[in-house]
């Protein structure tokens, strides 16, 4: 009797690991929030997508690399990753696996007992174990020419039968490409994603200095929008080939989207990157750093963004020295770059988001007397209870208290950098308040001003 009892309990130990494993390794599916301008979960949890791109994760890391990878990224706060699953038409993995079978996107190659796919799965499957949703890439978007119509059906047919009943999927359709250059393709891969996987949300990843919107807005295969403020400055934002000149004032995409019918939420799917030249293609450019990064990610937020998505040069395309035929002159290699001060900071603005009532947020810049422009610009957004401003380059600025839509009793100062807050001690309620932030002003001495009821 005994011996039986200690093998009850033993399986029932067995069982109970098992479930916990399970358990962990389900996400909730996201979807759309009432209000249709977030993200939340199944069961109406706020969830606030901070993204980081890993684009060659699926083509260069083998199995102990990707582990490394998704461990760094779940400690610094990432719940999104953005990944290509076909990079090329060629693609092979770590391993030496293909993709397709001769390039041809509606073959995917099975073959084998632990072939690309196999892999893909695999890494799926540990992201969700960490609380990571996978934003998957279709085809990146230049492929798309040696794809037609019917293999654009038959690969998203294929894909979406494969990954319907995993819970941390989001759906890239395009890929640094106008949804204008293969429209019918675009809408035959969404379309083809729709019919079958009716629970994953799928959007489309656009060419720099553009937004989703342009082209699928109205798709009823499109369940958010996505824009990429892309990596020029001011300076050099006037391509003629482009209609959009906002240079590094990604908030304006956001209030493009914003103001759309029906209403469905925006993000920022790809600004500059840390640790990238100004516009890309000259190594002798300054590079981005982590504080203008941090300037995109506040800007877009506070202009009503459901999220953000951080990159690193060197991690998005998991850089190592040995590397042929690398792109935009990366310093480090992946694993150094995953260290870059700015990857830890996006985490507190993720913290402040979710620290306040979440669905009631909304953007509102005539809270600030003196908006200004460029880096003199304070974005300003509010809840029932409370209102932030981010300021730049620690310049003073007023807010018209009258405009805040409740009584405040608290101000205090926090810090993008570290996400500490200071408290201010003393606080009058007056019409109009002048707000000086610590520090000198300078460009990077950024900081974000809570009033609180």
């Amino acid at each position: 009797m005994r011996g039986k009892k200690i093998q009850m309990k033993k399986y029932f130990t067995i069982a109970l690991l098992l479930a916990i494993f399970t358990s962990n390794a389900q996400l909730q599916q996201l979807k759309i929030s009432a209000n249709k301008r977030y993200f939340q979960t199944k069961d109406g949890k706020p969830f606030f997508w901070l993204g980081d791109t890993g684009w060659l994760l699926f083509k260069k890391c083998k199995k102990e690399d990707a582990i490394k990878y998704l461990d760094d990224r779940k400690k610094k706060g990432f719940n999104v990753i953005q990944v290509m699953l076909l990079h090329e038409l060629d693609n092979t993995n770590a391993y030496g696996d293909s993709a397709l079978i001769n390039k041809n996107a509606a073959r995917p190659n099975l073959s084998g007992n632990y072939n690309y796919w196999d892999n893909v799965d695999f890494v799926i499957d540990e992201a969700a174990k960490r609380g990571i949703y996978m934003a998957l890439v279709p085809v990146w978007g230049g492929n798309i020419k040696h794809v037609s119509v019917e293999q654009a059906n038959a690969y998203a047919t294929f894909l979406a039968n494969r990954y319907k009943n995993k819970t941390n999927i989001i759906w890239l359709n395009g890929g640094d490409i106008k949804g204008a250059d293969a429209l019918e393709k675009w809408n035959a891969l969404g379309t083809a994603l729709r019919a079958i996987d009716k629970n994953h949300l799928i959007t489309f990843h656009p060419r720099g200095r553009n937004s989703s919107s342009a082209w699928f807005h109205n798709e009823p295969w499109m369940d958010f929008n996505m824009f990429q403020s892309g990596h020029r400055s001011y300076a050099q934002d006037t391509s003629a080939n482009e209609t959009l000149h906002y240079g590094e004032d990604n908030w304006k995409y956001v209030n493009d989207d914003y103001i759309l019918s029906p209403v469905k939420p925006t993000l920022d799917g790809e600004p500059s990157y840390e640790d990238i030249p100004y516009g890309l293609h000259k190594a002798n450019e300054p590079y981005w750093k982590d504080y203008e990064i941090r300037r995109y990610a506040y800007w877009s937020v506070f202009a009503g963004g459901a999220g953000f998505t951080y990159g690193h040069n060197s991690v998005m395309q998991f850089y190592t020295p040995k590397d042929s035929g690398i792109s935009f002159f990366p310093k480090v290699k992946w694993q150094d770059g995953m260290q870059a001060p700015g990857a830890a900071q996006m985490q507190y603005l993720k913290k402040l988001l979710l620290s306040k009532s979440y669905f009631d947020r909304i953007p509102d810049q005539t809270m600030v007397i003196d908006n200004g422009e460029k880096y003199e610009r304070v974005l300003a957004t509010r809840g029932k209870n409370y209102a932030m401003f981010y300021v730049y380059n620690g310049r003073e600025f007023k807010v018209g208290i009258k405009k805040l839509k409740f009584n405040p009793k608290k101000a205090s100062w926090f810090n993008p950098k570290n996400g500490e807050q200071q408290f201010i001690q003393e606080y009058s309620n007056t019409t109009i308040k002048n707000f000086n932030p610590p520090g000198e002003k300078e460009n990077g001495n950024d900081w974000v001003l809570i009033l609180e009821k």
